[in-house]
Formats: C-alpha cells, structure tokens, sequence
C-alpha cells in the first residue's frame, strides 16, 4: 500500500484580518478618505481614453490614506486613469488606517502576481463598452484590495507593523489566531506555542515587529470589537462573553480606562 503525503493547510493570514476590517469598496470620481488610484505612465496615442493600448509596465497602484492629495503625487508623465474609495466599517478599521498613513505607490514589475492579474483585468475590461461594466468595476474593487494586501504580506512596504508580522509564520500564526478568535483565552503561553517560540523569545520578538507586547495587541483588539457591539445596543453581558472578557463589570472597567 503506498500513502501519498498531503500538504499541510497554508496559513490563511488575511481572511480573519478582512472580516475585522469588513471594507466597502466603490468606484469613486473624487473619493475624500483611503482610496486607491490605478496610475498610468507615459504619453498615449488615445488621450480621451486612458486605457486603450495600455501595457502592464506603464501601471502603477497608489494607496492614499486621503484622496484630497494624491493628485500632487503624480508626476508629469503620469495619470490617474480609476479610483476607488475605501471604507472599513469593522472594529479593526480605525487601527488599520492609523498604521497606513504613508502613500504607496507599487509599480507592476514589482508588485504580487495576483495584483498584477486584477490590475490588467480593470484595464482590459475598460478598453471597451461593456453590458454591466458599472457592476465589474465595483467587484472588481473589492478583488484589487484583496491583491493589494496580499502584496503587502509577501511584500511588506515597512520594517515593523501589521504586514511585517504577517510575512513572518511564525508571528503571523499567534495573529491569525488573535483575529479568529478573539474571545478565547489566549496566553502568552498558547500563543507562543503557535508561534514555535519559547515565551520570552516571542514575547520580545512580537513586541519588536509589531510596536506593541502581545497582551495588549489582544486587549485592544477585544476592546475594538467592544465598543462598536456597544454602539449596537447589546448588553454588557453579551459583549463581555463575546469579546473575551470575565464579567461585565471587568469590560465596563476596560472601556471606561480608553474613554
């Protein structure tokens, strides 16, 4: 008999991370906060038509943390040909946006296949008239900010901070398992353990990379998901079961600390 060797599951770094950041994606002519804007480079032949002949070279994607000025970032032989506005709506939105407030600007030669496939995608799709071509751009948004971070995982833009900590496995487990489920009793301890780490070891590396220790990684995000259940209307009681907290008057002490 002749077993055949499966594959361990890969890692899935960014599902858990989305749904905390639960983002809206449209097609916007002036967006005014977190936008992304497909940049093309050089002269063309069809100037009333940004997209007609493009090439993948001459594509760029820059990710403005506010629209109102990302036109002063293009250079003179470059132009926006779409933009798409950006709204996180989950409790790990407002966190995301504080350590995203650099522009990037990624040239395709350099950017992550799966960006570069969506990016030829929009451009091919735009070429022409099409049935339902509002409808493909919306979605198509929403595929292009999946790539754009699957690009900064693989291909983080700093030295420290959330897509660092992602492109290392062994911290990108203990944040996976964080974003999961962020109720459960994690320990420094269980965390390490994910990680491969002895408890010192991880303690001081996550707090290296990510600017901030484990436990209050943790503690910010529980109280993330707190106050945005609380805008809801769901007791107390309900919150603190859900988001990890011992008792009502323990979550009520936290919320009240970060007023």
């Amino acid at each position: 008999m002749q077993f055949v060797q499966m594959d361990a599951p890969r890692l899935d770094r960014l599902t858990a991370l989305l749904e905390g950041l639960s983002p809206k994606v449209t097609l916007a002519t002036k967006p005014d906060g977190f936008s992304l804007h497909i940049i093309k480079t050089g002269t063309s032949d069809h100037p009333t038509d940004s997209f007609s002949g493009i090439q993948q070279d001459a594509l760029s994607l820059l990710v403005c943390p506010a629209a109102s000025y990302f036109e002063n970032l293009l250079q003179a032989d470059q132009q926006c040909c779409m933009s798409f506005d950006v709204v996180f709506d989950g409790p790990m939105g407002p966190s995301f946006l504080a350590e995203q407030s650099k522009p990037i600007s990624i040239v395709m030669k350099d950017a992550d296949p799966s960006l570069v496939q969506v990016m030829m995608l929009i451009a091919n799709e735009m070429q022409a008239s099409r049935c339902g071509q509002p409808f493909f751009m919306n979605r198509a948004g929403d595929i292009l900010l999946v790539s754009l971070m699957r690009h900064l995982t693989s291909r983080p833009q700093q030295s420290t901070g959330l897509f660092q900590a992602l492109s290392d496995p062994r911290i990108a487990k203990s944040l996976v398992a964080m974003h999961s489920k962020p109720a459960h009793p994690w320990t420094l301890e269980s965390l390490a353990n994910l990680a491969g780490m002895s408890r010192t070891s991880f303690a001081n590396y996550f707090k290296e990379v990510m600017q901030v220790s484990p436990g209050k990684y943790l503690e910010n995000l529980r109280l993330a998901i707190a106050r945005q259940l609380v805008d809801t209307g769901i007791g107390l009681k309900q919150i603190a079961t859900r988001t990890g907290y011992s008792s009502p008057s323990t979550l009520s002490r936290a919320l009240g600390r970060v007023a």
